[in-house]
């Protein structure tokens, strides 16, 4: 099999990474069906092997962005996020920063009479091969102090109106997503990581393509993508969710 790019191939994703040269992919964005938090069609995955595959893959420079969660089991967390990020670590990548996704509700939320609080965030581990080369930051972080100088005289240019935002992303989630996928990324955090960490023509893989979210938000900011996914359903909901975007801008070009 030929990978070729801006196409979602319906395979396991091992597999589909052993077909890849080394150093090609300027940007992973992608979260796997961590622990038994997600039912995936019956599915399981080998994280070291693919770990180590991403890390043959992706450029000097390039930039592995892992979404990913723990399960509570009996009261305790099971770790898996932190141990997957140690063994990144482990084989090469650099842990770059570790962000956070705050969603605005959740489906458990605390019990006045429990023992816990209501879990409401993921893990983003972004991962680097090196130094990462690209890093457009979102300046989207309002100054209380913008178009004045500071009192110690040494800044020349006033406070710009916006700065980088902090690691700390608050995207809606929806529960009541159309596609028919169990977790679906909202559009904008995908998006946000893309313009973050890639430039345009650049190639951005999502490994567990599930929807199809990463390769839409690639291919609306002008991204080459790949997309490996071993659920038959789930690849075909993808497929279909591209064809529908690529007609809808087919049309719009037309009038």
């Amino acid at each position: 099999m030929n990978i070729k790019l801006n196409e979602i191939y319906n395979v396991d994703c091992l597999y589909g990474l052993h077909l890849l040269e080394n150093n090609y992919i300027d940007l992973v964005v992608t979260s796997p069906p961590y622990d038994n938090l997600r039912t995936y069609n019956g599915y399981s995955f080998d994280f070291e092997n693919i770990a180590k595959e991403l890390y043959r893959v992706t450029k000097e420079g390039g930039i592995v962005v892992w979404i990913v969660n723990d399960q509570t089991i009996k009261g305790s967390e099971s770790g898996t996020s932190f141990k997957q990020a140690l063994y990144f670590k482990k084989i090469g990548f650099n842990l770059h920063d570790t962000m956070i996704w705050e969603k605005n509700s959740t489906t458990f939320p605390a019990s006045k009479n429990g023992n816990r609080y209501t879990q409401i965030f993921e893990y983003m581990f972004i991962l680097s091969k090196g130094k990462p080369i690209k890093a457009n930051l979102i300046c989207d972080k309002k100054n209380k102090w913008a178009g004045h100088k500071d009192f110690s005289k040494k800044l020349k240019n006033p406070v710009p109106k916006y700065s980088a935002r902090n690691n700390i992303w608050k995207e809606t989630t929806s529960f009541n997503d159309k596609t028919g996928h169990p977790a679906v990324f909202p559009e904008k955090l995908v998006q946000d990581h893309i313009l973050s960490w890639s430039d345009e023509n650049d190639i951005v893989l999502d490994c567990f393509m599930g929807s199809g979210t990463t390769a839409k938000m690639a291919m609306l900011n002008n991204r080459n993508y790949i997309g490996f996914e071993i659920s038959q359903e789930y690849c075909e909901i993808a497929t279909k969710r591209l064809h529908n975007l690529f007609n809808q801008d087919k049309l719009e070009r037309s009038e």
